[in-house]
Formats: structure tokens, C-alpha cells, sequence
């Protein structure tokens, strides 16, 4: 049947309207990236409950094996906050990158249009929250095992961690990278990434030390702007070269 003619005699052709998809934003992808692991993870628990359970077995065993009285408590209260939250990351990154790596979930994420630093973003965002929740429970049970004064000693530690834990989310998903290709995947991670950590943790060790020794928090600033400089660092090295080190 023929088309339709039109007012100068001219048949009518059938015009197509093509939709055109635009590509998310940077921060929407790094924002889908972020409720997909919240997702997860409220369905399965797996990384808060085996991370969380294992700091808290190292405040407990910290507390019970070097705690030798009141004058050496926050010395030791210190070591053992930052050892929990340090192996609890590495259990975390370990148990996050596993994800992506079962049934092709990373090669599926790499064949999408997502930007590379948009899915480091992403997973370190999510790896901070699951760290931020972590220290939530670590501090005050170290507070507690310790005989530390909540009012005096809890708004200072919460804000060395705040400070501090960017940059071990950073550095943690930045190098968790390198265990997607690789058979000896915890091994690469921990040789790798605590000599990596070390800046921080050392610096947040002697932070929260000094402060339970007594020293007032105005009198850290030049700890807590180390540890900005730490987290700026990671962070902007881990924009520039995730994508180089999950292609390679």
C-alpha cells in the first residue's frame, strides 16, 4: 500500500525518532557503585559482620593481654584501636573485592560506561562507610575494656578517625585492585598494602596516644593536618591510577 501523499504530492516518509541515552554523571556512577555494596551488604552482612567480629576480638584479646594498669592504658588503648581497624580493612577489602570477582561481576562493571575513577570512588566510598561503622563499635569498646573516660577521650578519637580513615579507604581500594588479577590474592594485599598504611596508622597511632596521655585536641593540629595530607594523596593517586593498575 503506498504512503500517504502529502500537500505538495510528495509521499510521506516515516520518520524515526531516536532516543538518545546520556551517560550518568561521574558522581551518579560513583553514587550507583556505592548503593550497589550498601545493597549487598545489607542483604548478606558478610563484610561488617566478619570484619566487625574480628576487631572486636583484637580489642578484647589487646585489652587483656597488655593492659597492665592505669598508667600505660592509653599507650596500649592506642596500638590496639588502629591494629583492629587495620586487619579489619584488610579482611573488608578482601571480602568486597571477592564480590566483584564471582561470577564475572568486575568484568561486567569494566564493560560498562563507567569511568575508571568513578569506580574507585565508588568502592572506596563504601569501603569509609563500612570502616566508619567499624570504628563506631571499636572506640567504644576500647574505651570501655580500658577504663578511658567517654566524654574526655571519645569526641578526640572520633575525629582522628575521621580524619585518618579516608586515607586508609583510599590506599585499601587503590591497591585491592591488584589482587583481580592475581592467584595469591591476600598475600599481594597484605605485602603490599600495610607498608602502604603505615604513614597513617602510625601517625593516627601517635595522635590518639598523645591524646589519651592528656594532650588536648587543639594541641594535634599538626597530626591532624598529616594525616589530611595523607588522605589527599591517596586519594588523588587513586583517581589517576586505578584504572591502570585494574587493566594491567
Amino acid at each position: 500500500m503506498d504512503a500517504p501523499a502529502g500537500v505538495d504530492g510528495k509521499a510521506e516518509q516515516p520518520v524515526a525518532h531516536a532516543t538518545m541515552r546520556r551517560t550518568p554523571s561521574w558522581l551518579t556512577q560513583a553514587g550507583i557503585l556505592v548503593r550497589k555494596d550498601i545493597a549487598i551488604e545489607l542483604r548478606t552482612g558478610e563484610v561488617l559482620v566478619t570484619s566487625g567480629f574480628f576487631a572486636v576480638l583484637v580489642v578484647v584479646l589487646g585489652s587483656l593481654a597488655f593492659y597492665v594498669g592505669p598508667e600505660t592504658k592509653g599507650q596500649v588503648a592506642a596500638g590496639v584501636i588502629w591494629l583492629a581497624v587495620a586487619f579489619s580493612s584488610v579482611l573488608a577489602l578482601g571480602r568486597l573485592w571477592q564480590r566483584e570477582r564471582d561470577d564475572g561481576a568486575l568484568d561486567g562493571v569494566l564493560t560498562a560506561p563507567v569511568s575508571r575513577s568513578a569506580l574507585f570512588a565508588g568502592k572506596a566510598a563504601g569501603l569509609l562507610a563500612f570502616l566508619f561503622l567499624i570504628e563506631l563499635v571499636v572506640i567504644p569498646l576500647s574505651m570501655l575494656f580500658f577504663a578511658l573516660d567517654p566524654l574526655e577521650a571519645g569526641p578526640g578519637l572520633l575525629t582522628i578517625a575521621v580524619v585518618a580513615t579516608p586515607g586508609v579507604a583510599a590506599t585499601g581500594t587503590l591497591f585491592g585492585a591488584m589482587t583481580t588479577r592475581t592467584r595469591a590474592r591476600d598475600l599481594v594485599l597484605a605485602v603490599v598494602l600495610f607498608p602502604l598504611l603505615s604513614p597513617t596508622l602510625l601517625t593516627a597511632v601517635v595522635a590518639s596516644r598523645e591524646l589519651l596521655g592528656g594532650t588536648s585536641l587543639a594541641e594535634l593540629g599538626d597530626y591532624l593536618r598529616i594525616l589530611g595530607v595523607f588522605d589527599v594523596a591517596f586519594t588523588a593517586a587513586g583517581l589517576g591510577l586505578f584504572g591502570t593498575l585494574l587493566d594491567s
